[in-house]
């Protein structure tokens, strides 16, 4: 026997080398080699062989031990591990592969690698590799550890930087140019928007070559154009049917009769399943932020919508705070245009609040860092569940650490610049929990349970069902690859350990959630996967990407008001309404962070596509490709419906879903 050949790869990208060197073990079913030093140089892209020749018999290799070491006199550099492959013998044509794929530091001391094969924990059948799983996770676990962001909402990691994150959790975007040069020239101007004219010349500068911020600026005054926007815009997920009048709504079948069918009443109406509501009552009594040294208003407006036999859906009341009572009026279709048109206005400018801090950060960014979190924590990296929602996960850390430490922290946007500032943002996130139900981030139950399923206009619906579908049938193929009956589910004591641990964690034991506690059947799991693939991917660019489209004509969602909201009808003029938008400098620094949000990155990838090596050969490339070519046709009938739409609606098309939660 001429000793083990061992072959270390060093991945292809530019910077994968490193000046440092290697040290390499074999362990075996029968004993651990001593470690034998690699003298090769580590160049990126490269292979080097050397010829380990234990002195006693190791039996069959099942893991290897790595260090990586610095040379005196030369930078310490991290070393990018593509794989390590072993032969018996110069003659063994069989090769086992240890995969590593990942950033080695001479901190890391020594790591161990495993095959390539992904495997329960119930088909282990060494100690010695049940053992190397219990450490990987105990080590995760001491590294990754639960925090909290704000009381009540749901936990986080416990990072106070990016850079403790590592290199293997932390990554580098390649963004497009950025250009908000004409944004950025009004940040100073601590004035009002003058008049309509100026807000026009603005958009000019800034909004020309965006179709879908033209086709709002044109129409963003039109009933037709608002009911629009509740289901296919930025924020598809507040609206809902009702049968009933909620209690504190001051409407009358009497005040809305004139914008219903001449033979029907609102009662019938509802009964046709023809009435949708907005409610706000999240934002009720929340305080409101100071912004430029002055009061800005919060409203928490009801909006009753009907869906005409047109084919159109309309406001046709709105109740500007929940509590009803003289002071606080139902503005109708029928009032004077500037009432009319402000009280819009502010059910915008509430829905802009919600859908950042509700539909946004915590049903996309939130939620997917809890279930990152957990994953790292419960799943060790040879899982099969591990493998297969990393990818849809690993970026949420990143990003949601820079955000509480910018955007979300003293000065960033939300404290400088937003109706809801710091004061506002726990107990809204806290309520948001507290409402939050299981049913509503699985998209079948939630667009039955609020109707959405009978509006035809609904292309949000739509197509959200359609990805929802090719995602569950992806999922369940992977699934059955390893769970064979749901016995198998219920004895995954990783598994469990997982899902329990989102839901103490992230739906912080809440039962009325309806959240799961454990698994009991393969169909229970993989639902719940479907959706945490769904919400980290389709939702999220549902809800992130066309931010900037609607939301740059500053008057069709302003991110604060001014003034209060009005307690009588007459008050207000048309030129009185741009004094109730925010100031230039807040109104434009919101409009510089939409602008960087809305932006994919260069190197975005699409919606099941991955370049994790997992997912390249064998069953599982059968199902990538299968979701794929599926995700292909779904995409193409998109584009052919979008192409008769003149209302603008882009964002649930498979070819511009990112894989996971962006900034």
């Amino acid at each position: 026997m001429d000793g083990f050949h061992v072959t270390i790869r060093t991945s292809a990208s530019p910077l994968s080398g490193t000046y440092g060197r290697v040290w390499i073990s074999l362990i075996g079913t029968l004993c651990e080699s001593p470690p034998v030093r690699v003298e090769h140089i580590l160049l990126p892209g490269s292979a080097c062989t050397v010829v380990i020749e234990p002195e006693e018999e190791v039996g069959i290799v099942v893991l290897l031990r790595l260090r990586l070491d610095t040379q005196p006199g030369f930078p310490d550099l991290d070393w990018h591990c593509h794989d390590v492959q072993v032969r018996r013998s110069s003659e063994d044509p069989e090769v086992e592969v240890f995969p590593c794929h990942k950033w080695i530091r001479t901190a890391d001391g020594y790591i161990e690698l495993r095959n390539e094969k992904a495997c329960l924990k119930k088909e282990e059948t060494l100690d010695i590799l049940i053992s190397h799983r219990e450490r990987d996770l105990q080590h995760k676990q001491q590294f990754m550890r639960w925090g909290t962001f704000v009381e009540g909402g749901p936990h986080c990691a416990d990072m106070t930087s990016v850079t403790a994150l590592g290199p293997n959790l932390s990554y580098i975007r390649q963004r497009p140019v950025n250009n908000v040069h004409y944004i950025k020239s009004f940040i100073e101007r601590r004035t009002s928007w003058s008049s309509l004219q100026e807000l026009e010349t603005f958009f000019l500068f800034n909004g020309r070559e965006n179709t879908t911020a033209k086709y709002v600026q044109a129409h963003w005054k039109e009933d037709a154009f608002f009911g629009y926007q509740c289901i296919n815009g930025c924020n598809p997920l507040c609206i809902r049917q009702i049968h009933n009048l909620p209690p504190n709504l001051s409407v009358t079948s009497e005040m809305v009769r004139p914008f219903l069918p001449e033979d029907s009443s609102l009662g019938q109406e509802m009964e046709r399943g023809r009435v949708y509501l907005l409610d706000y009552e999240i934002l009720d009594q929340l305080p409101a932020n100071t912004i430029n040294d002055k009061q800005s208003y919060l409203a928490a407006p009801l909006c009753l919508l009907h869906y005409s036999q047109q084919g159109e859906l309309k406001p046709i009341a709105i109740q500007l705070q929940q509590a009803p009572g003289p002071q606080n009026p139902v503005f109708l279709p029928s009032d004077s245009a500037p009432d009319w048109l402000l009280a819009k206005m502010w059910v915008r400018n509430s829905d802009f609040q919600v859908h950042q801090l509700l539909s946004h950060f915590l049903r996309t960014h939130l939620f997917g860092e809890v279930c990152c979190t957990a994953t790292l924590r419960q799943l060790p990296e040879i899982h099969p569940l591990h493998q297969l929602l990393m990818p849809h996960l690993r970026s949420t850390l990143q990003i949601n650490i820079q955000a509480r430490f910018t955007l979300l922290a003293t000065k960033g946007v939300f404290d400088k610049s937003i109706g809801c500032g710091l004061e506002a943002i726990p107990l809204l996130l806290a309520r948001g929990t507290q409402r939050l139900r299981y049913s509503s981030m699985c998209v079948p139950d939630d667009v039955k349970i609020r109707g959405l399923d009978a509006l035809p206009i609904c292309y949000y619906a739509q197509d959200a069902l359609r990805v929802w579908d090719a995602l569950h049938r992806f999922v369940a193929g992977w699934i059955r690859l390893y769970y064979c009956n749901d016995e198998d589910v219920q004895h995954d004591c990783e598994l469990q350990n997982w899902i329990w641990e989102i839901f103490t964690e992230g739906f912080l034991g809440l039962s009325h959630i309806g959240a799961p506690q454990s698994f009991q059947t393969a169909a229970e799991l993989c639902k719940f996967v479907t959706m945490v693939i769904f919400s980290c991917s389709a939702l999220h660019s549902a809800v992130n990407f066309s931010q900037l489209d609607f939301n740059i004509w500053i008057p069709n969602s302003p991110a604060a008001m001014s003034r209060p909201p009005s307690q009588t009808k007459g008050s207000v003029s048309e030129e009185d309404i741009f004094s109730f938008l925010p100031e230039v400098n807040s109104s434009c620094h919101v409009l510089s962070i939409l602008s960087l949000l809305s932006q994919p990155a260069i190197d975005f990838v699409p919606l099941c596509h991955y370049n994790e090596w997992y997912f390249s050969s064998g069953a599982i490339a059968k199902l990538v490709e299968e979701v794929r070519r599926e995700l292909k046709t779904l995409a193409k009938d998109i584009a052919d419906r979008n192409s008769q739409l003149e209302l603008p609606y882009p964002y649930l098309s498979p070819d511009r879903i990112e894989n996971s939660v962006t900034i």
